[in-house]
């Protein structure tokens, strides 16, 4: 046998890997379909959105600055 053979056709690869699948919880393309066709469309209105978000932090460690300093990178 050459490493380019199949031990198995293709059939039977395709259904173990449908029986993969379905043990794993995985959904199917047809099952994320039927779901996401009965979801609402999202909004495509102006007020529905957030008009202010707020930055996140940006915490520095003690570790990070000391790394900065020996590498000439000053964080202020």
């Amino acid at each position: 046998m050459t490493p380019y053979e199949d031990l198995a056709s293709p059939t039977d690869m395709a259904a173990d890997c449908q029986a993969a699948g379905r043990n794993l919880g995985l959904e199917t393309r047809l099952e994320q379909a039927a779901r996401s066709a009965v979801q609402p469309a999202p909004s495509i209105h102006f007020e529905d959105f957030p008009r202010e978000v707020a930055k996140r932090e940006i915490r520095i460690s003690d570790a990070a600055t000391r790394i900065a300093n020996a590498l000439h990178l000053h964080l202020d």
